[in-house]
C-alpha cells in the first residue's frame, strides 16, 4: 500500500461487525480484514480503519461520541434521504434534520456510539 494513504480510525468493539455495518451502511467493500483490524475506502487516498478498542496500543481511554465522522452531500434532499434510510435500518438518531449556521444535518450513532453527520453545507453568499 503506498505511503500516501490517510486514515480515520475507530476503536470498535468488534471489527468485523463494525466493518459489515460500514459496509453495509455506506455500500464500501471491506478490503482488510483481522480479528483486531478492517478497513473500508472512503475515497481515493482516505481509509476507514476500524480497530479492536481491545487491543489498541497504547490502549485507548477515551469514549465513544466525543467526536464526530461527518459525511456531505449535494442537497437537502439527499440528507432527508439519508435520514430516513438510516432510521429504517434502526440507527439511533441523536438529532433529527435540522437547519444550522453551517447547513442543514442530522446525526446518527454507530452500534459503538460513534457519531456520524451527514450535512449539506450552507452555499455562501
Amino acid at each position: 500500500m503506498p505511503a500516501d494513504f490517510s486514515f480515520l480510525l475507530l476503536y470498535v468493539d468488534t471489527p468485523a461487525k463494525s466493518a459489515a455495518f460500514y459496509a453495509d451502511l455506506l455500500g464500501l467493500p471491506v478490503i482488510e480484514q483481522s480479528p483486531t483490524f478492517a478497513m473500508l475506502p472512503l475515497r481515493e487516498g482516505v481509509m476507514l480503519g476500524l480497530w479492536s478498542r481491545h487491543t489498541v496500543e497504547p490502549a485507548a481511554t477515551g469514549a465513544a461520541g466525543f467526536s464526530e465522522v461527518a459525511f456531505t452531500v449535494a442537497d437537502s434532499g439527499e440528507v432527508e434521504r439519508l435520514h430516513d434510510d438510516w432510521a429504517a435500518r434502526g440507527l439511533t438518531i441523536i438529532q433529527a434534520p435540522t437547519r444550522m449556521d453551517f447547513g442543514t444535518t442530522f446525526v446518527a450513532l454507530d452500534p459503538d456510539g460513534h457519531r456520524l453527520r451527514v450535512f449539506v453545507p450552507q452555499e455562501a453568499g
